[in-house]
Protein backbone atom coordinates (compact mmCIF):
# COMPACT_ATOMS: atom_id res chain seq x y z
CA UNK A 1 0.00 0.00 0.00
CA UNK A 2 1.95 3.12 -1.02
CA UNK A 3 1.41 6.76 0.55
CA UNK A 4 -2.06 8.24 -0.95
CA UNK A 5 -3.75 4.47 -0.06
CA UNK A 6 -2.49 4.40 3.22
CA UNK A 7 -3.53 8.33 3.83
CA UNK A 8 -7.49 7.55 1.92
CA UNK A 9 -7.74 4.29 4.38
CA UNK A 10 -6.78 6.22 7.44
CA UNK A 11 -9.18 8.77 5.98
CA UNK A 12 -11.89 6.55 6.04
CA UNK A 13 -11.45 5.15 9.22
CA UNK A 14 -11.69 8.15 11.09
CA UNK A 15 -14.45 9.06 9.52
CA UNK A 16 -15.65 5.68 10.28
CA UNK A 17 -14.89 6.27 13.99
CA UNK A 18 -16.84 9.28 13.99
CA UNK A 19 -19.57 8.14 12.29
CA UNK A 20 -19.56 5.70 14.96
CA UNK A 21 -19.25 8.04 18.11
CA UNK A 22 -22.56 10.36 16.36
CA UNK A 23 -24.63 7.10 16.48
CA UNK A 24 -23.56 6.61 20.31
CA UNK A 25 -24.32 10.04 21.16
CA UNK A 26 -27.88 9.95 19.23
CA UNK A 27 -28.70 6.70 21.45
CA UNK A 28 -27.78 8.58 24.61
CA UNK A 29 -30.79 9.16 26.97
CA UNK A 30 -29.93 13.02 26.77
CA UNK A 31 -32.52 13.89 29.01
CA UNK A 32 -30.28 13.14 31.92
CA UNK A 33 -28.45 16.34 32.36
CA UNK A 34 -25.11 15.14 33.13
CA UNK A 35 -25.36 12.38 30.08
CA UNK A 36 -25.99 15.17 27.88
CA UNK A 37 -23.05 17.44 29.24
CA UNK A 38 -20.54 14.28 28.96
CA UNK A 39 -22.38 13.08 25.47
CA UNK A 40 -22.06 16.77 23.68
CA UNK A 41 -18.45 16.83 24.71
CA UNK A 42 -17.27 12.81 23.96
CA UNK A 43 -19.34 14.57 20.17
CA UNK A 44 -16.48 16.97 20.02
CA UNK A 45 -13.81 15.12 20.52
CA UNK A 46 -14.82 12.19 18.66
CA UNK A 47 -15.23 14.17 15.62
CA UNK A 48 -12.48 16.28 16.23
CA UNK A 49 -9.44 13.54 15.70
CA UNK A 50 -11.15 12.70 11.68
CA UNK A 51 -11.38 16.19 11.26
CA UNK A 52 -7.66 17.07 12.76
CA UNK A 53 -6.30 14.14 10.58
CA UNK A 54 -8.06 15.53 7.05
CA UNK A 55 -5.97 18.91 7.99
CA UNK A 56 -2.33 17.02 8.59
CA UNK A 57 -2.96 15.23 5.55
CA UNK A 58 -3.18 18.05 3.60
CA UNK A 59 -0.39 19.95 5.45
CA UNK A 60 2.24 22.00 3.32
CA UNK A 61 5.07 21.35 5.38
CA UNK A 62 6.44 18.22 7.87
CA UNK A 63 6.23 20.95 10.52
CA UNK A 64 2.43 21.82 10.06
CA UNK A 65 1.80 18.09 9.31
CA UNK A 66 3.78 17.38 13.24
CA UNK A 67 1.69 20.01 14.46
CA UNK A 68 -1.99 18.74 13.09
CA UNK A 69 -1.22 15.28 13.70
CA UNK A 70 -0.19 15.80 17.43
CA UNK A 71 -4.07 17.06 18.05
CA UNK A 72 -5.68 13.70 16.98
CA UNK A 73 -4.21 11.54 20.05
CA UNK A 74 -5.15 13.85 21.83
CA UNK A 75 -9.12 14.24 21.07
CA UNK A 76 -9.10 10.24 20.51
CA UNK A 77 -7.54 10.37 24.51
CA UNK A 78 -10.27 12.87 25.12
CA UNK A 79 -13.10 10.71 23.55
CA UNK A 80 -11.46 7.79 25.84
CA UNK A 81 -12.36 10.22 28.96
CA UNK A 82 -15.75 11.11 28.08
CA UNK A 83 -16.94 7.36 27.32
CA UNK A 84 -14.95 6.68 30.97
CA UNK A 85 -17.05 9.04 32.62
CA UNK A 86 -20.09 7.84 30.59
CA UNK A 87 -19.46 4.55 32.16
CA UNK A 88 -18.55 4.79 35.43
CA UNK A 89 -20.64 8.06 36.59
CA UNK A 90 -23.60 7.47 34.43
CA UNK A 91 -24.09 3.60 34.19
CA UNK A 92 -23.25 3.35 30.09
CA UNK A 93 -23.00 -0.25 29.91
CA UNK A 94 -19.41 -1.16 29.26
CA UNK A 95 -20.47 -2.84 26.10
CA UNK A 96 -21.72 0.16 24.50
CA UNK A 97 -18.80 2.10 25.33
CA UNK A 98 -15.59 -0.26 24.93
CA UNK A 99 -15.64 -0.14 20.82
CA UNK A 100 -15.65 3.08 20.76
CA UNK A 101 -13.05 3.40 23.39
CA UNK A 102 -11.31 0.42 21.44
CA UNK A 103 -10.59 2.26 18.58
CA UNK A 104 -9.62 5.15 19.74
CA UNK A 105 -6.84 3.45 21.35
CA UNK A 106 -5.72 2.12 17.86
CA UNK A 107 -6.37 5.31 16.60
CA UNK A 108 -3.78 6.64 19.63
CA UNK A 109 -1.26 4.15 18.67
CA UNK A 110 -1.26 5.02 14.80
CA UNK A 111 -1.15 8.82 15.36
CA UNK A 112 1.84 8.70 17.62
CA UNK A 113 4.07 6.52 15.36
CA UNK A 114 2.69 9.01 12.49
CA UNK A 115 4.09 11.97 14.38
CA UNK A 116 7.21 10.21 15.56
CA UNK A 117 8.06 8.88 12.33
CA UNK A 118 7.74 12.24 10.56
CA UNK A 119 9.81 13.79 13.60
CA UNK A 120 12.80 11.32 12.73
CA UNK A 121 12.50 12.06 9.06
CA UNK A 122 12.31 15.55 8.69
CA UNK A 123 15.67 15.89 11.50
Amino acid sequence: MDNAERTQALRRRTKEFAGAVVRFYVGLDRRREEISVLGKQLLRSGTSAGANYRKASRSRSDAEFIAKIELCPQEADETQYWLELLHEDCGISKTRTQPIWDEAEELIRIFVTMSQNKRKDSQ
